[in-house]
């Protein structure tokens, strides 16, 4: 049965092929408007944010949906979860969220995939089945404010979801002095303090800038992509405006996450992960890989938002509508 905020089958095959979709509108401008004004008091009172991170930290943004009420309910809103589970089958965890704050003048992102997340930490972050034949993590990217290609939009490389261009294993420097000081074919970008060209599996590789789209968002609106997409934004050349984009990371149950480690060491930061835990949005988690957090740390419940219709088997739902819709 379609979820009422699902994906039609056009939609799904669009997804296949491009490997990303949107963006859809989720909320109106006045809406997010003042929300973002309540926002930015919230995101710096770190009082019950689950790690103890100072505000400097390139790492502050991380899995703020787990204390702060807002981003709370963002990531279990069904305008979100219907088309993921249409997409990732219906037993699904958010395994993490970011802020993704590009200040005026802030260099743009330099191109890039996430496989197993491992590119910073040097660990592998989220491990599918051994026998699966997939892999990455599926992203929402909201714009809270406007996401344009002045402020430093997202930018897509349709279909190449389904090849990895990068090697993950491979090592990259810290080195956070390089940050909105290198310029890469004529525009200042970066990653976050590393060089992300470091993990290319052919050093001579030079992204096709023609076949690149750009994704400008208004405030309130969000996108679906594959975090195998190669991906990139553009940098921010306004005077006076701040583009926040919050994303949303899912994958099934059947997933592991941060495996075998209780830390998380990248980004010149170690985060304990003590208090953390997945979310689980959607249907049920018959693997029990991960630790699930039911309520946020303000007391918010996460499980008001499940379906509470009948659901078939674990092993069943989550390996038809996976290989009905991921790409092949």
């Amino acid at each position: 049965m379609k979820k009422q905020y699902g994906l039609s089958s056009d939609q799904l095959a669009g997804f296949r092929s491009n490997g990303f979709i949107g963006p859809f509108d989720l909320y109106e401008a006045e809406e997010i408007r003042l929300t973002y004004k309540k926002l930015r008091g919230e995101i710096f009172d770190r009082t019950r944010a689950i790690y103890e991170l100072d505000h400097a930290s390139r790492l502050a943004g991380y899995d703020r949906h787990l204390d702060i009420d807002f981003f709370s309910q963002h990531i279990v809103r069904r305008e979100i979860t219907d088309k993921v589970q249409g997409i990732l089958g219906p037993d699904v965890v958010c395994w993490r969220s970011e802020m993704f704050p590009k200040y005026p003048g802030d260099e743009g992102t330099d191109w890039h995939q996430a496989d197993t997340f491992a590119h910073a930490s040097g660990e592998p972050q989220i491990v599918w089945p051994m026998d699966s034949r997939f892999g990455g993590s599926l992203t929402v990217w909201t714009a809270v404010t406007d996401a344009l290609e002045e402020t430093g939009c997202l930018r897509f490389m349709p279909g190449t979801h389904e090849e990895m261009f990068y090697d993950e294993s491979k090592g990259m420097e810290y080195r956070p002095e390089n940050v909105n000081v290198v310029e890469k074919g004529g525009m200042k970008r970066g990653f976050f303090g590393y060089d992300y060209r470091n993990l290319q599996k052919d050093p001579d590789f030079v992204p096709d800038e023609n076949a690149a789209v750009s994704i400008p968002m208004r405030a309130g609106q969000f996108v679906i992509f594959w975090s195998t997409l190669m991906h990139a934004s553009l940098p921010n050349i306004s005077k006076s405006k701040t583009r926040l984009g919050f994303t949303a990371r899912y994958v099934p149950t059947c997933v592991k996450v941060y495996p075998n480690t209780t830390t998380v060491n990248e980004y010149g930061t170690v985060l304990d992960l003590e208090k953390y835990g997945v979310v689980l949005v959607s249907g049920q988690d018959a693997y029990k890989h991960n630790r699930v957090r039911t309520e946020n740390a303000r007391g918010y419940s996460f499980t008001g938002a499940l379906d509470d219709s009948p659901r078939k088997s674990a092993a069943r739902s989550m390996q038809e509508p996976v290989r009905a819709s991921l790409p092949v």
